[in-house]
């Protein structure tokens, strides 16, 4: 997993793209991971109403950490514009 993340921190680095926006995107990736993870044991288990919970807590978690991205792109939207 390292290497994986080393390397996808090389290709920021070429691209000019600040390390905690790959730090936050590693972070949304992984928080997708564990409740997608989190949410089929519970369907296993036949609570489907705690599986959308713990769906619903990975989205809203994944929104929260993505505002400085979203926050970055907008400003670079309304710079490219005239």
């Amino acid at each position: 997993f390292s290497a994986v993340v080393d390397v996808l921190g090389s290709l920021a680095e070429r691209a000019g793209i600040k390390p905690v926006y790959m730090t936050t995107i590693l972070k949304i990736t992984g928080i997708a991971y564990i409740a997608e993870f989190g949410a089929e044991i519970c369907r296993d288990a036949g609570e489907s109403s705690i599986a959308s919970k713990i769906e619903l807590a990975g989205k809203i978690a994944i929104v929260i950490l993505a505002v400085p991205i979203i926050t970055s792109l907008l400003d670079l939207v309304i710079k490219i514009m005239p």
